[in-house]
């Protein structure tokens, strides 16, 4: 990835560290985010037929977040 000047290295940075801490699931704290508790477990059949998730894409594209939308 290039970056244009210190400014444009510095967002990138803090755009990732707010996608490391605040979405990225981890897999060694049973895929808990380090800064949310971790959801309810969907167990509903008819829920599970009706998810809809949605995709954010950060950093041009090179991170992906995925949300259920509402």
């Amino acid at each position: 990835m290039l970056f244009y000047n210190r400014a444009h290295l510095l967002h990138a940075l803090c755009e990732y560290a707010r996608h490391h801490n605040a979405h990225r699931p981890h897999r060694g704290v049973a895929n808990a985010r380090p800064l949310a508790p971790l959801p309810e477990p969907i167990t509903e059949p008819a829920t599970l037929a009706r998810l809809d998730v949605r995709r954010r894409d950060r950093l041009g594209g090179i991170l992906h977040e995925y949300h259920q939308a509402a």
